[in-house]
């Protein structure tokens, strides 16, 4: 049977997170109080008889229901499939930790004042595994029916070009989305498209009569833009759900937005998650604390790396560079030298064997620590943990006027590391691939992205090493 009461079973699973969590909270607080054996601050005995308060387990259901009506505004039972699962889950933590800050609050207008810090820390490890691995045995569950035949969505497809061909590799890929498309209208019989042509564009009444569809899917080329209205209509008619793959979405980013002027509604080309005020302010609030914590922590490898480049050849300890950063804005870029000073340095490219190369200088690039330098401009603005690496302007001058879109890498500030440089797309490598990469990190950023890269730079092999010469 299909899945068309979707609403329903969205409250019921909402219903099941708000006991999920409620458990999480009962099982953190008997954890705390049976088997950790360290105390809050002033003895064990008031946490334990705030845990037996009546008022605790009434702020348990309380931030419960909260935590869940958090979720439904999030999107997290939203009925697309399209959202993926790690997204979700990383939205849920998000909002888990907000709702302790609400927990918090809470139990202050409650007068608990002594309330465990212990079980709010179990408490926010239970709820997030619980609600992670609910979902995780849901999505089995669900990939289980689907390789059944059960549970599918079935599709009719309004289009024969690129778009529809575009649409159909995407579900290929994706199988385990579980949509089916039963078949597709066209002008023409398109060949190697791989589903049942069922005739030209007047046939799409008859086949919404005739078949037990849950969505049409229009993918018409720009030529073929005046079947639009009549398409919507038919679709109207039978109450068939409608969804568009644009013509023109090579040139949509992955999350577009549309923002409505009176009547006119005007899609968002060059938007990024760093528009929104929140996204940006806790982006530069992690570099801040990031670099703080790193310049602290390697501060004794960087006065030793100072030495060793001063000993090594004459010239600065410091080598300084212009490079782009956001907006477009010129900045000096800094990194231990690692090279005899040179003339080329403002253009040239550097080599994995370069005679400009001191032998300190080859030592410290092999373990990355020339770019140590770099959490300063982090610390300054100049720079992100995580973002596109920066080009000096020669080659941002030469490569704009050759690669599509390189310019919309400037829209965010550069980073120490990237999306791209954990891939291998760095030094003398594809320019057009790396902007590739780049552009998909901008488009598609997270917190939980941002961890993800610092993670395999630090612990997936070298870290990123700079492209150009010094």
């Amino acid at each position: 049977m299909l899945e068309k009461n979707q609403r329903t079973k969205s409250m019921l699973s909402g219903l099941l997170d708000v006991v999920l969590l409620f458990v999480s909270f009962l099982l953190a607080n008997y954890v705390r109080f049976n088997y950790v054996v360290f105390f809050e601050p002033g003895g064990a005995g008031p946490a334990l008889q705030v845990a037996g308060d009546p008022r605790n387990f009434i702020a348990g259901v309380g931030t419960s229901v909260l935590l869940v009506l958090a979720y439904w505004v999030a999107g997290v039972y939203s009925s697309s499939r399209l959202r993926g699962l790690a997204r979700r889950c990383t939205i849920m933590a998000m909002i888990n930790a907000a709702g302790i800050m609400v927990f918090v609050f809470f139990l202050y207008l409650m007068h608990l004042d002594d309330y465990s810090r212990v079980v709010l820390g179990l408490f926010y490890g239970f709820a997030t595994v619980t609600m992670v691995a609910k979902r995780m045995i849901r999505r089995w569950v669900d990939r289980a029916r689907r390789r059944k035949g059960l549970g599918l969505r079935h599709i009719l497809l309004v289009g024969g070009g690129k778009s529809a061909a575009l649409y159909l590799r995407a579900l290929e890929h994706n199988p385990y989305y579980g949509f089916v498309v039963d078949g597709y209208l066209a002008a023409t019989e398109e060949p190697g498209l791989g589903v049942p042509y069922l005739g030209g564009y007047d046939k799409l009444d008859e086949a919404l009569e005739s078949a037990a569809l849950d969505e049409v899917v229009v993918a018409l080329e720009a030529n073929e833009i005046d079947q639009l209205p009549h398409t919507f209509a038919i679709c109207d008619k039978h109450g068939t759900r409608i969804t568009m793959v644009p013509f023109y979405s090579d040139y949509l980013p992955a999350r577009p937005t549309i923002d409505v002027l009176d009547e006119c509604k005007l899609i968002n080309v060059r938007q990024t998650p760093f528009d929104n005020i929140l996204n940006a302010a806790i982006k530069r609030g992690l570099d801040i604390i990031g670099s703080l914590v790193l310049i602290v922590l390697t501060s004794p490898v960087m006065l030793v790396t100072a030495i060793g480049v001063k000993l090594s050849s004459p010239g600065p300890i410091i080598f300084k560079q212009e490079r782009i950063g956001l907006n477009k804005k010129p900045f000096m870029m800094y990194k231990f030298r690692s090279m005899r000073v040179n003339v080329q340095q403002e253009t040239g490219w550097s080599k994995d064997y370069d005679p400009r190369k001191t032998h300190f200088g080859s030592f410290i690039r092999k373990f990355s620590l020339d770019e140590l330098p770099q959490f300063f401009n982090v610390l300054k603005g100049d720079m992100s943990l995580v973002g596109p690496r920066p080009e000096v302007p020669f080659h941002v001058e030469h490569f704009k006027e050759e690669i599509p879109r390189y310019l919309v890498r400037q829209q965010v500030r550069p980073g120490c590391t990237g999306w791209a440089q954990i891939h291998g797309l760095r030094g003398d490598t594809d320019i057009a691939e790396r902007i590739r990469y780049d552009i998909w990190y901008i488009e598609n950023w997270t917190v939980a992205l941002d961890i993800k890269i610092i993670f395999r730079t630090v612990f997936g092999g070298k870290m990123v090493n700079d492209e150009k010469l010094q």
